[in-house]
Formats: C-alpha cells, sequence, structure tokens
C-alpha cells in the first residue's frame, strides 16, 4: 500500500502532554533497497525514497563518474522486484569510464554515499576544478535557505526526507529533489539538471542536510561551484571544497549566512 508522498501510514499512542494519551496516526517515509545494474551486471544496492527514479539512476551515474555525460546513457528502465526496486542501466561499454564500475561489496544504507568502496583510494576521490558562472553572494544563500521548505512535499508529510535544490545566482529554486538519504537527493538533483539541459555551473545547490565530504565530491564532479548546507561543514569537505575550488555556506544563528573561504 502506498498513500501521500510516498509515506505510509503508522499507528501508534501520542503523548500530546505528560498525563495525556491518545491514539493517533502518522505518515512515515518509504525506504526501499534501489539495485544499480548496468548492461545487465550488478554494480550497487542503495537503500532510497522511491521517487524520481530516472534523475537517480543518471545522477548517480554521473556523480560517481560511472558515465562522463547524459549522452553516454543509452536506456533507463525502472523495474519493480519482489524485494526493491532493478534500475536497469544500457550504455555502450566503450563509454563506460575505466574503473568507475568497481562493484560494492554492501548495501549502501540511506545515510551513507560510501558504504561497500573498496578502498580508502576509492573513497575519497580528487575532486575536480570548479569554475563559477556567477559571484556567490550572502543574500542569495539566504534567499534559497528560506524559500527551500516550499520545495520539500514529502517531507512536509512525513518529516523523514533530506531535499536538495538547484537555485539560480539570485537564490531562486528552480528545482528539488528528496531522498531519505542526502547523497541520494543530491544525486536525483542532478540527474534532473541533465535531463533538463541545465548547467550546473551557473547556479548553486541548497540542502537541508550537513555538508560531508562526499556531497563535495558529487556537485564538484558535474560542476555546482557552491553547496549550501543547513549545518556547518566538515573539515574533510572543507578541504576538498577548497581543492576544487568550491564555495561552501552554511546557516547561521537567526537568518544569517556562513560562506566558507
Amino acid at each position: 500500500m502506498q498513500s501521500l508522498a510516498h509515506s505510509l501510514p503508522a499507528s501508534g499512542t501520542g503523548f500530546p502532554e505528560a498525563a495525556n494519551q491518545a491514539d493517533v496516526t502518522w505518515l512515515v517515509a518509504e525506504e526501499t533497497p534501489v539495485a544499480f545494474e548496468y548492461n545487465g551486471r550488478s554494480h550497487a544496492v542503495m537503500m532510497a525514497t522511491p521517487a524520481d527514479l530516472e534523475d537517480f539512476a543518471l545522477g548517480f551515474s554521473l556523480c560517481e563518474e560511472i558515465v562522463g555525460s547524459a549522452a553516454d546513457i543509452d536506456r533507463v528502465d525502472v523495474r519493480p522486484v519482489e524485494d526493491g526496486i532493478v534500475l536497469s542501466i544500457e550504455a555502450d561499454p566503450l563509454r563506460l569510464l575505466r574503473g568507475s564500475l568497481r562493484r560494492r561489496s554492501m548495501e549502501g544504507r540511506s545515510g551513507c554515499g560510501l558504504c561497500g568502496v573498496d578502498s580508502l583510494a576509492n573513497a575519497v576521490r580528487e575532486p575536480p576544478r570548479v569554475t563559477a558562472g556567477f559571484t556567490p553572494s550572502v543574500e542569495a544563500v539566504a534567499a534559497a535557505f528560506a524559500a527551500l521548505p516550499d520545495h520539500q512535499p514529502m517531507n512536509r508529510a512525513n518529516k523523514s526526507l533530506h531535499a536538495a535544490a538547484w537555485a539560480g545566482p539570485g537564490g531562486r529554486i528552480v528545482m528539488a529533489r528528496e531522498d531519505v538519504g542526502r547523497h541520494n537527493a543530491l544525486d536525483k538533483l542532478a540527474g534532473a539538471l541533465a535531463r533538463a539541459g541545465i548547467d550546473p555551473s551557473g547556479g548553486f545547490a541548497v540542502m537541508s542536510s550537513r555538508c560531508s565530504f562526499e556531497l563535495v565530491q558529487k556537485a564538484a564532479t558535474i560542476g555546482i561551484p557552491m553547496l549550501a548546507t543547513i549545518s556547518a561543514p566538515t573539515a574533510l569537505a572543507l578541504k576538498l571544497a577548497r581543492a576544487a575550488g568550491m564555495t561552501l555556506a552554511a546557516r547561521a544563528r537567526g537568518n544569517g549566512v556562513m560562506l566558507f573561504r
């Protein structure tokens, strides 16, 4: 059974006040195994929200450097199976990037963008240099932060999902994607940008999560020059962003913004 916004009903006992209780029903987020297959070869299984899966297939392929561009993928089939969903991705073998299809040894959990990567070298990749097509502004970041909740319909239903949105230089959000995993949300946004033919260098990403290093890797790989997150970046995320020439931003006290140099 599927209900509103990829959420399912869950009943329980609520305690609105210390001395009272009531039977209540909440909506909780769906979390589904999503398997990635390239030309029939199993690559990874990610725990994800089963929405925007074509975007997920393309964005994951780009952010993980499995292909170099959207044109390298010939076809994506979304195939429900008994225990989850299979994303069957067809591409010319000559266009798959060398070494990129290293098979992961375990599933990717919803809070983990690197589960199953089998070496330190594969875990922390050197990010490419990124060039911004605009000058980052505190006002634009603040505007995007303020607008982000309006682009989270699934989170309004179940209070459990992360969002990744893309905003223009002035901070107006153009599109957003949601998922139980922050890295999945960014993958989905990357795929949506590619399918829409939007140049990522002409705007920035804003996310409802903390800024971990794998988010910087993914953003740099597709050319996003600034990543704004609700919480501060980790030290490794900041180190990688500096190496890539990216700007990181975080929400400060009140409605303030911190731009990390």
